[in-house]
């Protein structure tokens, strides 16, 4: 089993949304994938929507058996991930 990263933009918003959605579903569909880490180091503004989108990838992730981790969220994007409770959802690092 392995892991693949997915590279969030800086501002990770609706404007993402159609690229985001073919990362994640090409992703989800590599046999063998255990494990999708989003990498949030380059992240320094989300927005409802991007939150939204994270939610449904993570439904679409736990259906197929494949875990999602955050990584490398500093400053704001870290504080608005804690704040909307994502800790539950996510493995934040």
């Amino acid at each position: 089993m392995s892991e693949r990263a997915l590279h969030i933009p800086e501002r990770f918003d609706f404007s993402y949304h159609k690229q985001f959605t073919e990362q994640y579903q090409a992703a989800l569909s590599t046999d063998g994938i255990s494990e999708i880490a989003l990498d949030f180091s380059k992240v320094s503004y989300l927005d409802s929507s991007a939150l939204g989108m994270m939610v449904l990838f993570q439904k679409k992730a736990k259906s197929k058996n494949v875990s999602v981790k955050i990584r490398g969220a500093q400053d704001s994007a870290k504080e608005i991930l804690q704040i909307a409770h994502f800790d539950r959802l996510f493995d934040i690092s």
